[in-house]
């Protein structure tokens, strides 16, 4: 058996450390915005690069926030365009939405399945005013190009990093180091996962990190004073804490997915079987999900029946791209072939650090098999 995701199996060695930082909180008795959410803030920022970290409740949060906040410091405007790519998951283009802008599709590259930047021009138009870049799968966008691209349009940069924790160029800049503000999630499946729901804004700029604390906090910089239409979107200690303790294993943690990646590109041989593009620098992608593609869709169903039997474990991220979900019904005019393609040839299959050696020849040999 080769669980997709065994959760227990990541947190289990650090047991210790884990129960330390827990009871801590609760014998420190501040639970919300205190010692730990500002420890793990400070760390967080150090560790992308940037100056400034302000935890939220999540990651669809953290996506909101920094669009509102770019928005209550007049940098955006009700119904401006936010360009997004058409294969991400779904909260990227809720958080477009939620914050009174709107959606615009642009077709990922397949090589990539990032934002491919050779699109930009045809998808940018009047009213566009902003960019949201997702570091899909891990991978780093190509952030050189898409970001010549904006400031040559006068466009903002934001990144969607859920899935990019630590992630870098060969420079040694890193996911969420590029635009104007990112977003990260801790959900717990996450390269860098909480216990339960969290998320992060980051940012080089001040005014963006002040205005989003604010707003998560009611829209309140000093009690009872409430200067914007916030929201209740704050880490709490408890979380901060666990996310504190698990920090300076990340790195680890990610060279092993890269590790698990090398063998899986290097080992798979089946011609019906299509694998993701090695990254000329390495750091490049951390490999939060490892999705292959088939030749169509009753094979990529085929695959992921066969694995079942042998006992491995498979997800399909994403069955629906955000265009045929019904939330969005009418709402976009015309088809993304390239994201539809993908969303019914793509399956994931085991990727984590706990991976042993033998359960990835395993997955290989499975593979291999069909």
């Amino acid at each position: 058996m080769v669980p997709f995701l065994d959760l227990k199996k990541i947190n289990e060695p650090y047991k210790n450390e884990l129960d330390r930082a827990a009871t801590d909180v609760v014998e420190s008795g501040w639970y919300i915005r205190g010692h730990y959410g500002e420890l793990f803030e400070r760390a967080f920022a150090d560790y992308c690069g940037v100056k400034y970290a302000v935890g939220v409740g999540n990651g669809l949060d953290a996506l909101t926030l920094m669009l509102r906040a770019s928005m209550e410091l007049g940098r955006l405007h009700a119904g401006d365009e936010i360009l997004v790519p058409s294969n991400t998951y779904i909260a990227s283009v809720l958080a477009i939405s939620a914050a009174g802008l709107k959606p615009v599709l642009v077709e990922p590259a397949e090589n990539s399945y990032n934002m491919d930047p050779k699109r930009l021009k045809d998808a940018c138009g009047a009213r566009t005013r902003g960019i949201l870049v997702v570091h899909l799968y891990g991978r780093l966008c190509d952030m050189d190009e898409i970001c010549a691209f904006a400031n040559s349009h006068g466009l903002l940069v934001f990144e969607d990093c859920a899935q990019a924790h630590g992630a870098r160029l060969g420079d040694g800049r890193g996911a969420g180091t590029f635009g104007v503000a990112a977003a990260f999630s801790f959900y717990p499946t996450k390269n860098l996962g909480a216990l339960g729901d969290a998320g992060m804004v980051v940012t080089n700029d001040a005014d963006i990190a002040n205005v989003v604390r604010a707003l998560g906090n009611y829209g309140s910089e000093q009690k009872y004073v409430n200067k914007f239409m916030g929201v209740n979107s704050r880490l709490d200690e408890m979380q901060a804490s666990l996310l504190l303790a698990k920090l300076p294993h990340l790195d680890e943690w990610n060279e092993r997915r890269r590790q698990v990646a090398a063998r899986y590109c290097r080992e798979i041989m089946n011609a019906k079987v299509i694998l993701p593009e090695m990254p000329a620098i390495p750091s490049e992608h951390v490999w939060h999900v490892f999705a292959v593609r088939l030749h169509d869709e009753t094979m990529r169903n085929s695959l992921q029946d066969y694995l079942k039997s042998r006992g491995i474990g498979t997800l399909i991220h994403y069955p629906i791209p955000p265009h045929l979900q019904a939330a969005y019904a009418g709402v976009f005019s015309g088809g993304y072939p390239v994201a539809e393609a993908m969303a019914k040839t793509v399956l994931s299959i085991p990727m984590s650090p706990v991976l042993t050696d033998d359960e990835v020849s395993e997955v290989i040999g499975a593979i291999n098999a069909f």
